[in-house]
């Protein structure tokens, strides 16, 4: 049993845009994950440009990765360090800590999930 961060199972992030390392609509991960895939995020406006600001364009398409192109309101498994970057900076987004795996843990704290899960 894959499991979330909370210790349940892991949840669906998104299947529309089909999300996830393995595009199965969920945050799993494997030796192959080398960007660890592990947050369920919500978009936001800010959060998508602080992340192309910083490295990880989420809003450019690239059909060649099957990578539709984001924006605000989608959800969409990120990597725990790019994050993990945001979140430091203060810019925040909705972690849906169901659909967030587990091993997200060995590179950021549940209390820093936490906070960001409970944004509207």
């Amino acid at each position: 049993m894959v499991k979330n961060v909370l210790g349940g199972v892991l949840q669906t992030c998104c299947t529309d845009p089909l999300t996830g390392f393995y595009r199965d609509g969920k945050c799993n991960t494997g030796p192959d994950d080398i960007g660890k895939h592990h947050v369920c995020v919500t978009m936001t406006e800010e959060f998508l440009l602080h992340q192309a600001s910083i490295g990880n364009d989420l809003i450019t398409p690239r059909p060649q990765w099957g990578f539709p192109g984001l924006k605000p309101g989608d959800s969409w498994c990120v990597c725990t360090e790019m994050w993990k970057k945001s979140h430091e900076a203060g810019i925040r987004a909705h972690v849906r800590l169901e659909a967030t795996h587990e091993n997200a843990l060995e590179d950021v704290t549940l209390e820093m999930l936490s906070a960001s899960a409970r944004l509207n």
